[in-house]
């Protein structure tokens, strides 16, 4: 099952599938109306101080990604993870959603990569 992830400014399409904002805010200036955000999982989103300290710096990446894994293996987390995997299970396609400019060092792909790496050989 393909887990993707795009700017919730994008444009929804039909090649999304459920669209999954994994934010702790929703984004600025973006109409609830036309997000096409199908769950927001704001429970899924790092904690302000990581999220403080990260600063989208891509040379604190692979601590981020390390430090957000540990987040999310809280028992905090469990609920919003197991809603997750119930839509990873429900929809052939799943889009992960964030706000961040950064494409590639930004919380979805962070939690997209910890769930490849959760879901062994085979991936998600």
């Amino acid at each position: 099952m393909p887990i993707r992830t795009r700017r919730a400014y994008d444009p929804p399409t039909p090649d999304d599938g459920c669209r999954v904002l994994v934010d702790r805010l929703w984004p600025r200036g973006l109409k609830r109306d036309t997000a096409g955000v199908d769950h927001w999982l704001r429970e899924l989103a790092p904690s302000n101080e990581l999220r403080k300290w990260f600063g989208h710096d891509p040379a604190r990446w692979d601590e981020f990604r390390q430090r957000y894994a540990d987040e999310l293996q809280t028992p905090a987390a469990a609920p919003a993870l197991a809603e997750l995997r119930g839509l990873i299970t429900a929809h052939p396609v799943l889009t992960l959603l964030y706000a961040a400019r950064d494409t590639t060092c930004n919380n979805a792909e962070a939690l997209r990569l910890w769930l490849d790496v959760e879901a062994g050989p085979g991936g998600t």
